[in-house]
């Protein structure tokens, strides 16, 4: 069966999940976002001894289910695709909640995978079964629902109505407010090195139903498969299963109170947390303060080489950094448009042997990916430029592939250019990459043609553009220019 995406027959899901006689269980409510001390306190064991039911129920399980189709995702250990777990669900889904139910499920080790960092070196992560996953995400689905509203105002990451643009902008609002200096802390592999008893701790304060806590610890310590060899797994939480961003959330929720409890301005994206601080001083005494709290009290560890005390225009924060001025503005850090210019070169090589139609589908959903992040921008120039930039390397794809400059000619002049303009630019021996930048090149291929083709614009026709600014200029015996 391929793993392309399908969907789930109706009858399927009446048949794999039998009415259980209570409703849908409630959703994730409201965007997250309690006050800024918002109350932990632990649950009430009459409701948290029978938290397994909820997970079993239909709804929450017809819910479970189609969230793991939508996301897909790579088979696990048993080769099983997400388009063939509706059918096995139908056919073994009572003995699956019966072992649920009775605390007796066993989940699969998981499925190592290493994929490569945009800074170098390679993130490993941990692929559970389908089944496993589907489990995981009905689990996710209640607990998350408890737990949410008791994080902190200032954590943004992997929950319901928030999202990274939501905890950039907060880190803006900090640095205009006048807190010029960022403590930049960076967990050495968090995932990998999560206590495993620290986090059933957390865990068994807020909830009290014995299968549950059995079937989150069997989840933490199932093991991993590599090279066909199981290996069993002491610390960590495998990256790649739907329960994991929310157990990392629980683990570092201990150091968002930490941080309110000292008065910090602070912003924390999963793993990533930046401390604002108007002085660099107070920045070296928070970060070897929190240094010593994240290695004593949560058991992890701070990589000094990725962490730093520096203004915020010389950091990235989710791909994003700030502008060094009055009022800072967002922009896209450097290393993110290092890594675009990278990847973009990678799919316009001038050598591929692949036609410009074909280029520009395969540049398509990059570019939109891209642009939905980074429209959040405030400094559209860049993306006007990186516009620039793109059309010019397809126009060399395209002159490198006309070849002769007989070729060359007759193409341009089918273009309406003029006669001794094509002659002039045909018969060039500056190269492609110069030639882009002609006009013969540019009126032949015009920004209209490559909107024909398909290809998306990063900056987006809505976009404000800022205001021209009066620029002052230091003139000759001190006197300053004020024309812009």
């Amino acid at each position: 069966m391929s793993g392309e995406r399908q969907k789930t027959r109706p009858e399927q899901l009446g048949l794999a999940f039998p009415t259980e006689g209570r409703g849908e269980a409630p959703t994730a409510g409201g965007r997250g976002t309690e006050a800024l001390t918002a109350k932990r306190g632990n649950q009430n064991p009459a409701d948290t001894e029978r938290v397994m039911e909820e997970v079993c129920e239909q709804e929450n399980c017809k819910q479970a289910l189609r969230r793991v189709q939508a996301n897909r995702g790579s088979p696990g250990i048993d080769a099983m695709k997400v388009g063939e777990l509706a059918d096995y669900l139908d056919q073994h889904w009572p003995a699956i909640r019966e072992q649920l139910l009775s605390g007796t499920y066993r989940p699969r080790p998981v499925k190592r995978v290493e994929i490569p960092k945009p800074d170098g070196g390679v993130r490993k992560l941990g692929i559970p079964t389908v089944l496993d996953r589907f489990i995981q995400q009905a689990m996710l689905q209640v607990l998350q629902k408890r737990w949410d509203r008791t994080f902190s105002d200032h954590s943004y990451g992997f929950r319901p109505g928030r999202s990274a643009h939501q905890a950039v902008e907060r880190a803006q609002q900090y640095v205009t407010a006048g807190y010029r200096w960022v403590v930049d802390l960076d967990l050495e592999r968090f995932f990998d090195r999560v206590n495993h008893d620290k986090a059933m701790a957390r865990i068994a304060e807020r909830i009290s139903d014995k299968r549950m806590l059995k079937l989150i610890r069997a989840f933490l310590s199932a093991g991993v498969m590599e090279d066909g060899l199981v290996s069993a797994v002491e610390e960590g939480t495998p990256q790649g299963g739907p329960l994991s961003p929310l157990i990392s959330n629980l683990v570092l929720d201990e150091l968002d109170r930490e941080l309110e409890r000292r008065g910090h301005r602070f912003v924390r994206y999963a793993d990533d947390s930046n401390v604002y601080v108007r002085s660099q001083r107070a920045g070296q005494r928070v970060m070897a303060s929190l240094t010593a709290f994240i290695t004593q009290r949560l058991k992890l560890k701070v990589n000094s080489a990725k962490s730093a005390v520096a203004r915020p225009q010389e950091r990235k924060f989710l791909g994003f950094s700030f502008t060094n001025e009055a009022v800072p503005r967002r922009r896209v850090a450097p290393k993110a448009l290092l890594r675009f210019k990278e990847r973009v070169r990678e799919l316009t090589g001038r050598t591929r042997g692949v036609s410009l139609a074909k280029m520009v589908e395969e540049l398509t959903p990059y570019l939109r990916g891209w642009r939905n992040y980074f429209a959040f921008c405030q400094t559209p120039t860049v993306l006007r430029d990186l516009d620039k930039w793109l059309r010019h390397r397809l126009r060399a794809v395209l002159w490198k592939q006309w070849k002769v400059g007989r070729r060359r000619f007759a193409e341009l002049r089918k273009r309406d250019i003029g006669l001794q303009l094509a002659a002039k630019t045909a018969g060039s021996a500056h190269g492609p990459w110069r030639l882009a930048h002609s006009p013969a090149l540019s009126y032949a291929l015009p920004i209209a043609y490559f909107d024909s083709l398909g290809l998306p614009r990063l900056l987006v026709a809505d976009q404000p553009t800022p205001p021209n600014r009066r620029m002052r200029t230091r003139m000759s015996g001190g006197v300053a220019g004020a024309r812009g």
